[in-house]
């Protein structure tokens, strides 16, 4: 009878390993050495610092250095394309804004990997809203006045996104298709660069992620309205488009975490458990909601369903304003 368990157990041992590649395949501990996590955009942007935010509660779980790799450029699509192609070993782990992976492959046919098919879903990491800002300087203090001041400028104002193709860049065509404007696109590489910009002059006007309320508060940045159906927690005396007009107007995104297609459906598991734990730590939260955003806890399905809806949501738009990469 001893032996007979023996036996069993040693084949269920086995037959739990045989999927798992390098030091759990040689009966090793995972991790058992430093995670990297890629963030698809420059430090001082929101993916940078929700991933910076939940790094060091996942270090500390995990007993291992968790150390954030910033490799920004072309919408998203470089870090992702690093991340897709690195080995599904436990390892390399990707935090990408929701736009990269929802809005980018609709508008690009020369995408490096398949995000569908390379990628798999981790973990949700916070529900981001934009918040249409200008500078203070300019000669209009709410929604109404800008449209009115657009409208006698066409082609006048400038706004600035994180690169063609992400989601404040979508939300200012959103913008301009149903409010009936014309302004001028200017692409940069990270919200921290567009940040920079609208604050020396060289900007107008810019749909935010949440790095630009300390110059709300200080005066610097006027914030005109709420790009979301419902009005932010941290403004609500600021009203959304949807009240002031733009009906349906919603331009919300989720930053989430991604692993190579491929990695260890456990890894996975016990990246989403720690991750999942982490969001709701009140410091983690607290950093998220500054950011004007919410923590998003999901399951892997869950998270990629989210990412779907959006993609399908955000579809019709980038077909009627024609919105490419280039």
């Amino acid at each position: 009878m001893r032996r007979k368990q023996f036996l069993r157990g040693a084949a269920a041992l086995m037959a739990g390993t045989a999927v798992l590649p390098g030091a759990w395949a040689q009966g090793g501990a995972w991790p058992n050495r430093p995670l990297k996590l890629i963030v698809n955009f420059p430090a001082g942007g929101s993916p940078d610092i929700v991933a910076r935010a939940v790094a060091k509660p996942v270090s500390e779980a995990l007993g291992q250095p968790v150390a954030v790799d910033n490799r920004a450029g072309a919408g998203g699509i470089l870090g992702a394309d690093a991340a897709a192609k690195s080995a599904p070993d436990g390892y390399t782990w990707l935090l990408s804004s929701g736009s990269a992976l929802s809005i980018v492959p609709l508008l690009n046919n020369r995408m490096p990997f398949d995000p569908t098919r390379d990628l798999v879903p981790v973990a949700g990491g916070a529900r981001l809203e934009l918040f249409l800002v200008a500078r203070a300087d300019l000669p209009f203090t709410n929604f109404t006045e800008f449209l009115r001041h657009a409208r006698a400028n066409p082609g006048k104002l400038t706004y600035g996104t994180p690169g063609n193709g992400t989601s404040p860049h979508v939300a200012g065509e959103m913008m301009k298709s149903q409010a009936g404007i014309f302004t001028v696109h200017i692409p940069y590489r990270g919200s921290g660069q567009v940040l920079q910009d609208l604050l020396g002059g060289r900007l107008d006007y810019a749909f935010d992620p949440g790095v630009a309320f300390p110059h709300i508060k200080s005066g610097k940045l006027r914030l005109l309205a709420v790009g979301s159906l419902k009005r932010s927690p941290l403004y609500p005396d600021t009203p959304t488009l949807d009240e002031l007009g733009l009906k349906g107007f919603d331009a919300g995104t989720t930053h989430g975490f991604w692993a190579p297609a491929g990695t260890p459906a456990p890894m996975i598991e016990r990246m989403n458990a720690e991750i999942n734990r982490a969001l709701v730590m009140p410091d983690v939260a607290t950093v998220i909601r500054g950011l004007g955003a919410e923590p998003h806890v999901l399951t892997p399905a869950a998270f990629g369903k989210v990412i779907a809806d959006d993609r399908n949501r955000y579809a019709a738009i980038v077909k009627e304003r024609r919105i490419t990469q280039d």
